[in-house]
């Protein structure tokens, strides 16, 4: 997806396991102009896939949705991230194991603070989930967007993402 981002756009960081799937779950919204896989939260100078993915980072897979807030909200937004989570899981994600498959909001100002602790709120009080809800809400730090390979990999390799979608467990929890 192209980032032809405007000033009036928004962001919103999602940390929801593997990014390819977090990435997948938003490509066909209207009102989201693009959709960078990659790495946040950490305090480090730089990510990549090689330093992140060892588990000894502070930094989680993540996307960055960029998006009109005209045409989609934030509370949307947020609507199909805990549906594409197990924001139960305070191990990571389905088959991905380790901090940098766990969950987390990175709010880029107060109001998503506030939308992303409501909508947690509302999630735990909603009885869906026996467990509580572990996944994270802390401020925005840092992303780096991921290696070109990992952008748009559903779109560019949907054989292989649904082979490991569905080898994940991810598709099977929520069928």
């Amino acid at each position: 997806m192209v980032d032809d981002r405007e000033p009036k756009d928004k962001e919103a960081t999602l940390a929801g396991g593997c990014f390819w799937c977090t990435e997948a779950a938003y490509t066909s919204y209207d009102g989201v102009k693009a959709i960078i896989s990659g790495y946040a939260g950490g305090s480090e100078a730089t990510a990549t896939y090689q330093k992140v993915a060892t588990g000894t980072t502070d930094h989680r897979e993540a996307v960055q949705v960029i998006y009109d807030p005209d045409k989609v909200s934030y509370e949307a937004i947020l609507d199909v991230y805990w549906r594409n989570i197990d924001p139960t899981d305070d191990g990571g994600q389905f088959a991905d194991r380790g901090p940098q498959y766990t969950t987390a909001i990175y709010y880029h100002d107060e109001e998503q603070r506030r939308i992303a602790e409501q909508t947690k709120r509302q999630l735990q009080d909603s009885d869906r989930f026996d467990d509580a809800i572990v996944t994270d809400i802390l401020p925005y730090t840092t992303f780096f967007p991921a290696e070109d390979h990992h952008q748009d990999y559903a779109e560019k390799q949907p054989r292989r993402y649904n082979q490991y979608k569905r080898a994940s467990g991810r598709s099977a929890y929520f069928n």
